[in-house]
């Protein structure tokens, strides 16, 4: 009979505990991909308004998360064949995009096909448009949806990738640069709080990237490690800041998206204007333009009015003025360059137009044109307006409509006190509109920057009292400030959003004078409905326009009075070289029309660029001053920190240094791989009396020898593998061990 054998248990247990270690790992990489690339999202939420998006994007980075642990769950027993988990995460990814963006054309709602890809490909453009013309927050719109979580997935598995391979500096680097970014773009605040969080995670994947197996020797530095993803933080808190960046996503761009809510502030402090149109007019000067206007305030905002809407074809609607009141017809021609809008520009009161695209429409209750398929941007017409021109006795003889919205309830008591002092010893309701306007203009000044400084950048009530209170802040200010008061006594009033008439050029169109209208001109004003005229136009922004005047009738009457001899017409209008609606510097040189120079610094540019240069090159830097200080050992005849350099230099290379081989056996290797023997033969010797003689003695000078068994073992491999050892050092975050493993296995 035979015996039966004792099970061998100590190799089960520790095939388990292997089991166990490899299952941790595995979940490790899971938890630090998800936490990692919810870091990298959670800045975008600043700058993207709220919506589906956000869900969409958190399902895909889990959905990434789970499938990198399960499959390499189910090959943990097998060799490591990173490709097989990029391959698996690449098919789920392909797959739920599919299904979340557009399901409908694919095979069973997940399978793409050609309609998809096309899909996907208008969306892209769709998108690219929303980023480069918007302004922060984005909308959260189809196409944007779909290009961020493309974006996240594609971040996922990056993150995945890098941190399972153990590479916790490019994984540092990479949550840091697309986290920062919409913080450098929009060029806010540093966000202190997400800053921790991402020191926070590089600690961990840095301590992740140094945990192997624990019977080898263990020569990862995590000092080092912790060194460089701080000063990659610290880098990025440092360069944010000076970045030359502006309120739209991609540079300055070239065309700017109207936007009709009044969030006209970031669009005004565009770093680099460009012209957006030009008009032709026979006129003296050419006239505001106009793109929406809003009538209903809730508190908070003003609504875009969305009354009804005809095709164009129909005309602008019946006249809102009396037949008797004297009227000059003027004719504008209007080419768009650089505005991406469904709003077509067009002066008021509008009565025709002829030129522009198929699918406009008229809403006749404002005067505007707008569409739900074209765009303003290349837009060539011609608009004619009919401007009415009251008397001055006439129009204070009119009464103003009583206001259509119900009051809103509780505005600050300033703001209907300020309007009854400022109006007490005018009779009409004209003369009460006038003496606004002009107490604007002369008690007020304009500034970008004192509304953002002093926390009322914005058009609700409660800003409005801080603005009547700090008479400092631009035209949205000054609108919602002279609406708000002339509601309080019970007008009719809207906020209009366009654009200020531009600046004559020197260019002619036969006898039509060019206007240019810059970005930079973006503006809104008030309008008061009178009943018989209409609604009259005003400029209560100081140092911007024309104010709105009306003669009396013995001096000729109906013309409105300013100081560049505005064309007649009840809207307000600017002198042609008037300033746009930004600050401007007194002090400075100007061109030949009156327009200052714009002195381009180059300081930011300058930083900027270094700065996101030294972050890519940071790994490179840090490795060369380590070795520079080992150099520096060697020569004081530190044999260990010279074999140690060697080693790292082998890491660096990928070449074979196992820990494992005595210093015999790879001095023996480094010979075969083209080191001077010689030198090796020295520095081999030196190691041994350092590890095993009682008294080492002096080694003397090893410093030529390092430098000549590194240089050479770099002239040993190929220039790609010389330039990614210099770029990505992977001494600095692989231990030593590891990365022999891995690339022994791999030859």
């Amino acid at each position: 009979m035979f015996r039966a054998e004792n099970p061998p248990v100590v190799p089960v247990r520790a095939e388990r505990r292997e089991s166990t270690r490899q299952t941790e790992r595995t979940f490790a990489v899971a938890v630090l991909t998800s936490i990692s690339s919810f870091l990298v999202l959670w800045p975008y939420t600043s700058v993207i308004a709220a919506g589906v998006w956000s869900l969409m994007c958190i399902a895909v980075i889990m959905l990434i998360a789970v499938t990198g642990f399960i499959v390499r769950q189910v090959r943990s027993g097998h060799a490591d064949r990173p490709w097989s988990t990029l391959g698996a995460q690449l098919l789920v990814s392909v797959l739920a995009l599919t299904a979340m963006i557009e399901p409908f054309g694919a095979f069973f709602g997940v399978v793409p096909t050609e309609v998809t890809l096309r899909s996907v490909g208008v969306l892209a453009s769709e998108a690219f448009q929303q980023v480069r013309f918007g302004t922060a927050p984005l909308e959260s719109t189809r196409g944007l949806n779909a290009m961020l979580v493309i974006g996240f997935c594609v971040i996922a598995i990056l993150l995945d990738q890098l941190i399972a391979a153990r590479l916790a500096l490019l994984a540092v680097i990479l949550v840091a640069t697309a986290g920062a970014m919409p913080t450098i773009i929009t060029r806010g605040d540093a966000d202190v709080v997400w800053f921790v969080g991402l020191a926070l995670v590089a600690l961990f994947l840095f301590r992740h990237s140094t945990r192997h197996d624990r019977t080898a020797p263990r020569q990862a530095s995590v000092g080092v490690m912790v060194s460089v993803g701080a000063a990659v933080i610290v880098a990025a808190l440092v360069i944010t800041p000076v970045l030359p960046v502006s309120a739209t996503w991609i540079g300055a761009g070239t065309s700017v998206q109207l936007n009709p809510s009044l969030r006209l502030g970031d669009d005004l402090r565009r770093p680099t204007p460009f012209t957006v149109m030009t008009l032709a007019t026979k006129s003296t000067s050419a006239p505001y333009l106009r793109i929406a206007s809003l009538s209903q305030f809730d508190g908070e905002t003003w609504t875009p009015d969305e009354t009804d809407r005809q095709p164009l074809r129909a005309g602008f609607g019946a006249p809102d003025w009396a037949e008797d009141l004297e009227s000059i017809e003027q004719r504008t021609s209007i080419r768009v360059s650089g505005i991406a809008s469904s709003m077509l520009p067009v002066p008021f009161p509008a009565t025709k137009i002829v030129g522009v695209s198929s699918g406009w429409q008229v809403m006749p209750d404002n005067r505007t044109v707008i569409s739900s398929t074209r765009d303003a941007e290349g837009e060539d017409y011609t608009v004619t307006t009919e401007n009415v021109l009251p008397t001055k006795e006439q129009i204070q003889a009119a009464p103003v409509t009583s206001a259509s919205a119900e009051p809103v309830e509780e505005l600050p008591a300033v703001i209907g006190e300020m309007a009854r002092e400022v109006t007490a010893d005018a009779g009409t309701a004209y003369d009460k509109l006038i003496a606004l306007q002009n107490w604007f203009r002369s008690q007020f000044s304009y500034s970008l920057d004192a509304p953002v400084d002093g926390g009322f950048d914005g058009t609700g009530a409660e800003a409005v009292a801080e603005f009547l209170e700090a008479r400092s802040g631009y035209c949205i200010h000054f609108a919602g400030a002279f609406a708000l008061m002339a509601q309080s006594m019970d007008m009719q009033v809207r906020i209009v959003v366009g654009y200020l008439p531009g600046r004559m050029t020197d260019e002619k169109r036969g006898t039509e004078s060019i206007y240019a209208v810059s970005s930079e001109q973006l503006h809104a004003w008030p309008e008061v409905h009178f009943e018989g005229i209409g609604w009259v136009s005003f400029e209560p922004t100081a140092s911007l326009g024309v104010p709105t005047s009306f003669q009396a009738a013995s001096t000729g009457g109906g013309s409105a009075t300013g100081p560049a001899a505005p064309a007649p017409s009840a809207a307000p209008s600017a002198a042609p070289t008037n300033g746009p609606e930004i600050d401007r510097d007194q002090g400075g040189t100007s061109t030949a029309d009156g327009q200052p120079l714009r002195q381009l610094n180059p300081t930011p540019v300058m930083l900027g660029v270094l700065g996101a240069v030294l972050v890519l090159l940071l790994p490179a830097l840090v490795r060369f001053v380590l070795y520079l200080v080992r150099r520096g050992r060697a020569r004081d005849g530190d044999a260990m920190t010279a074999w140690r350099e060697v080693q790292d230099t082998l890491i660096d290379l990928r070449l074979p240094a196992s820990e494992a081989d005595s210093p015999r056996v790879r001095g023996a290797a480094l010979v075969k791989s083209g080191a001077d023997p010689a030198m090796v033969r020295v520095l081999v010797d030196a190691v041994e009396r350092a590890s095993f003689a009682r008294t080492a003695g002096d080694a003397g000078d090893l410093s030529p020898a390092v430098a000549q068994i590194t240089g050479e073992l770099r002239r040993s491999v190929d220039f790609r593998a010389r330039a990614a050892a210099a770029l990505v050092p992977r001494s600095l975050f692989v231990s030593r061990t590891a990365a022999g493993t891995a690339i022994s296995g791999a030859r």
